[in-house]
């Protein structure tokens, strides 16, 4: 491609732009969610009214890992009001619906020095994305490009509450994932029971544990979903693990997660039948590491 072929483009203040306002863009954005590129969304509705609050402006689901997004929409910077209102809603959310897991998400044209201050101090408990969203002049005609410059740190099932849970039941687990779900978990305790007899689960609001004689073993540690089952194998990230898991093409997209010592795989039922001898591998080799240390 010669460099004369390539196009200039010219940015411009959304503001500006005659009859593209924030309705405009939460109509943009529900018609085609993937633009906001968070994924194969699905629009759940629009302006939803929140109690004693005001409305949502859009609020977005990812079916297979049961995820809601509460997106706000502003044009221009952020502020205070805005961010303060996007947390509002978010937390509303998670309280009213506590069998999905929910994300806050504010668009903003210019995301300011002072929000960043202000997420600084939430300390990573408020899983909050940022997005940009510039418009440019292409050929005579508008582009709108969404940036994510803030993505969300995972709360709620790491160490803090695994030292103190809240329990919970199998029941409890089943009408927040399914029952497919929970029995996927039963059967990884059987699998670890081939390996060393003598464990059980124990299940709290959290996340399900393995447990042997009554003491919590943290080497395999379980999130049910609705359509599958999360294993967190607590083991040192290297080169064999990393090339089992790419080989066996497990869904990896939760990655490893470097402050808990995580490998986060998500696994089907079909999975756990076709691929049984290597996540029985995986767990030994998790449990061995979990004796060592």
């Amino acid at each position: 491609m010669d460099v004369k072929d390539l196009v200039n483009l010219e940015q411009i203040n959304i503001k500006d732009i005659p009859d593209i306002n924030e309705k405009w863009i939460e109509d943009y954005i529900a018609s085609d969610p993937k633009v906001l590129r968070l994924g194969d969304l699905e629009l759940k509705t629009k302006q939803k009214i929140q109690p004693n609050a005001g409305r949502l402006d859009i609020l977005l689901q990812d079916p297979e890992n049961d995820l809601r997004y509460e997106v706000e929409i502003q044009l221009g910077k952020t502020d205070a009001s805005h961010i303060i209102r996007t947390i509002e809603y978010w937390d509303i959310e998670r309280k009213r619906y506590p069998q999905y897991d929910h994300c806050a998400v504010i668009i903003a044209e210019d995301i300011t020095s002072r929000f960043f201050n202000i997420v600084q101090l939430f300390n990573g408990f408020i899983p909050l994305i940022a997005i940009q969203m510039k418009a440019y002049k292409v050929n005579g005609k508008i582009a709108i490009i969404f940036t994510k410059i803030l993505d969300k740190i995972e709360y709620g099932d790491d160490d803090d509450e695994e030292d103190t849970p809240a329990a919970a039941d199998i029941n409890y687990w089943i009408k927040k994932s399914s029952k497919e779900s929970v029995e996927m978990a039963l059967s990884i305790c059987d699998i670890v029971n081939e390996i060393e007899s003598g464990f059980s689960l124990i299940y709290n609001k959290c996340a399900v544990f393995l447990s042997k004689n009554g003491t919590m073993n943290k080497f395999a540690i379980m999130f049910p979903k609705k359509s599958f089952l999360r294993i967190d194998y607590v083991l040192d990230k290297n080169e064999e693990i990393d090339t089992i898991i790419e080989k066996n093409e497990f869904d990896d997209s939760l990655g490893y997660n470097v402050k808990s010592g995580r490998y986060r795989i998500k696994i089907t039922k079909k999975e756990l039948s076709n691929k049984k001898e290597v996540i029985k591998s995986l767990l030994e080799k998790a449990y061995k590491q979990y004796l060592e240390k």
